[in-house]
């Protein structure tokens, strides 16, 4: 029984699945973008994105922790240089997972997995947000009752 297990065992031991995800992740960090199914996609999603928050915070300590995941050093390199400066005003959502449809010789479904912010097509005609303003309604009353107030003062030093 599987009672209480969450995560997606992919039919493989927890060696060979730790392995498998470690691979295809350091090749998601190298190449920005995989075509994977859509199950290992959405796993290593759930693999990497705690491994990518905890880049931000470049310590010597985040860094052996991200290694012993992903056990090699250019990608884990690559990660917090490049990477985690580009994701820094991110606070989560760094992954992207597209379906393309399902492979030819075993029906299975198919995905591409990539880095939100290294693919300039849905990057670039997004204007960037405004920022929500809650004091605009007191700061314009201000305005006017100083508006009003200010003609008397003026009347009163002639």
């Amino acid at each position: 029984m599987r009672h209480g297990k969450k995560f997606n065992h992919l039919g493989r031991k927890s060696a060979h699945r730790k392995a498998m995800l470690a691979n295809m992740g350091s090749s998601l960090i190298k190449h920005k973008r995989i075509n994977t199914t859509v199950a290992k996609a959405k796993a290593l999603r759930v693999f990497l994105e705690p491994l990518i928050t905890k880049s931000k915070n470049d310590t010597m300590h985040n860094r052996r922790v991200v290694f012993s995941k992903l056990r090699d050093k250019d990608a884990v390199t690559e990660l917090f240089r490049e990477i985690s400066t580009k994701i820094a005003d991110r606070p989560g959502g760094y992954l992207r997972i597209i379906k393309l449809g399902n492979r030819l010789g075993d029906n299975a479904e198919m995905a591409m997995i990539e880095f939100v912010d290294y693919n300039p097509t849905y990057n670039a005609d997004k204007p960037a947000k405004k920022k929500t303003r809650r004091r605009r309604k007191k700061a314009k009353t201000e305005d006017v009752a100083a508006e009003n107030t200010a003609p008397a003062e003026e009347k009163s030093e002639e």
